[in-house]
């Protein structure tokens, strides 16, 4: 009778680890590295055949099973990704996305040509930003950004991702960028590896203008410069000269302003310096 209780222990017991293994697997079906931040930029890993949703939306993958999600700037504090195995099982993991608190600026009886551009402009910049859109679209289908990154030039910060001005009582678009300050013609070099997907030498708001494509809807733009070394089409490599230093578009002063958006969501290239390259 002993042996029998033994026996049925043992059998418990033996479920008991066969089920906690199961769990584990689905624990470790897919891989998730990065800031878990508004701004921040996520990349992952599923098994080739896996689809993977995020908040309700689809997100592609590479030929590797990697897949890359990009947290806005106003994120909620919760996130949901789920993802469809080959086999048709469910997998649903909640995030946790920190909040963050952004620098509002206050700036009053400004000339109203530094509010709001005159009318005649409205036409030339609907256009402009048409051209960036499509240039940003474009379909990269090698993950150049594995090369991790580096900061575009030397200088000092001056603004910073996600601040907001409100100019004579008009609220702004916030930043999305860092802007790095320097003396006229310090070199720009490309954060990462990638295609140079646009050149523009005299944009509206910024001027001589560089967007560089990461591959799989990762983009860097490099605002404000005096000069540009590089031409549409060229491959980059990461930490290569591309240009110089300016003022140009609508600038206060020498600076470069660097801006990162994934599929349209524009995330804090701050963060990215500050993520561990291995992930990338």
């Amino acid at each position: 009778m002993r042996k029998l209780v033994e026996l049925k222990k043992i059998r418990i017991l033996s479920l008991h680890l066969v089920f906690y293994f199961f769990l584990i697997i689905h624990c470790m079906s897919f891989e998730l590295n990065g800031s878990f931040t508004q701004g921040g930029l996520l990349i992952g890993k599923v098994s080739l055949g896996d689809i993977i949703y995020y908040n309700g939306k689809e997100i592609p993958t590479d030929e590797t099973g990697e897949f890359m999600i990009g947290l806005e700037r106003l994120h909620p504090s919760k996130g949901t990704i789920k993802i469809i195995k080959k086999n048709k099982e469910e997998i649903i993991r909640k995030l946790k996305i920190k909040q963050r608190k952004y620098k509002v600026q206050k700036i009053n009886n400004l000339n109203k040509n530094k509010v709001t551009p005159p009318k005649e402009f409205y036409e030339r910049i609907k256009k402009e930003n048409m051209r960036i859109k499509k240039a940003k679209s474009a379909d990269i289908k090698n993950s150049y950004y594995r090369a991790g990154f580096v900061i575009p030039t030397n200088g000092i910060i001056t603004g910073v991702y996600g601040s907001q001005r409100i100019l004579n009582g008009i609220p702004k678009r916030p930043h999305y960028g860092i802007d790095i300050a320097n003396t006229l013609g310090t070199p720009i070099l490309a954060p990462s590896d990638g295609v140079v997907v646009l050149v523009e030498r005299d944009l509206y708001f910024s001027g001589g203008t560089v967007i560089i494509s990461h591959g799989r809807g990762l983009t860097s733009s490099l605002l404000h410069l005096q000069e540009i070394i590089v031409e549409e089409g060229s491959f980059v490599e990461k930490g290569q000269k591309i240009g110089l230093m300016g003022d140009t578009g609508r600038a206060t002063g020498s600076h470069l302003d660097w801006r990162m958006e994934l599929r349209g969501i524009r995330i804090d290239p701050n963060l990215i310096i500050k993520t561990n390259n291995n992930n990338f």
